[in-house]
């Protein structure tokens, strides 16, 4: 890993003075190591941009106007909502046989894969891994190879494998991978007239209905009246 050195001084002035040390063109931070006093202090600007605005992960030589040497991290950082310039940095130091944890930069390498050549789309899902290792194993970034992803592919956290490196996440966790090509559905045609239609055929049914009572009386009556014929003729 390679070495960022920093240059700072120690801050006596806080609070309210926070603002005078940026319009300054410098940015207040903090140096803290558990089992030790914090130090407040400041850096230009210019000398924090390199660390904060960077994809790798550096171990930090701080040093401090007072002859002062610490190795550390970059542990946080605060910005302007509006500006989004640097506004606070937090530092974290690091003991040689002591573990730490902290994220880790994820990069893609291994050029166009096989499924977004196929018109899959290429998405990544994480972009930082939790890992804990002893300061020495720190990596600068875990490199992802997607060359042979096809569609619906993905790579898990459970096919990493980092030396002196542990991972802090779920072996589930996917990644990165390669979604299937998004196709647009054709919509569905609406079915006008459908009550247009039933109606009429009720109708009609009811009427065919009535015209075979009339029909059928009718035939009724008639029957009636021929038998009644031959009655009057016996009386004669």
């Amino acid at each position: 890993m390679r070495e960022f050195i920093l240059e700072a001084e120690v801050r006596t002035q806080f609070g309210k003075h926070s603002r005078a040390i940026r319009r300054n063109g410098n940015i207040p931070g903090i140096f803290y190591l558990h089992g030790e006093d914090a130090i407040p202090i400041t850096v230009t600007e210019k000398n924090l941009k390199p660390l904060v605005y960077t994809p790798e992960t550096h171990i930090v030589n701080l040093r401090l106007n007072n002859g002062a040497e610490k190795n550390c991290i970059l542990r946080d950082v605060q910005f302007d909502p509006v500006t989004d310039r640097p506004i606070h940095f937090d530092l974290q130091g690091l003991r040689e046989n002591e573990t730490i944890t902290m994220e880790v930069p994820i990069t893609i390498v291994g050029g166009t894969p096989i499924g977004v050549r196929e018109g899959g789309i290429l998405q990544q899902l994480i972009h930082r891994l939790k890992i804990s290792c002893l300061p020495k194993y720190i990596p600068e970034h875990i490199e992802i190879n997607v060359e042979n992803l096809k569609i619906n592919n993905f790579t898990h956290v459970s096919d990493l494998k980092i030396e002196n490196v542990t991972i802090l996440e779920s072996e589930s966790t996917s990644i990165v991978g390669i979604l299937p090509p998004i196709t647009e559905k054709e919509p569905t045609p609406a079915v006008t007239g459908a009550e247009e239609t039933i109606e009429p055929e009720v109708i009609g049914k009811g009427k065919k209905v009535e015209e075979g009572a009339e029909v059928e009386g009718e035939k009724k009556a008639e029957a009636g009246t021929k038998s009644a014929s031959p009655a009057k003729e016996e009386k004669k």
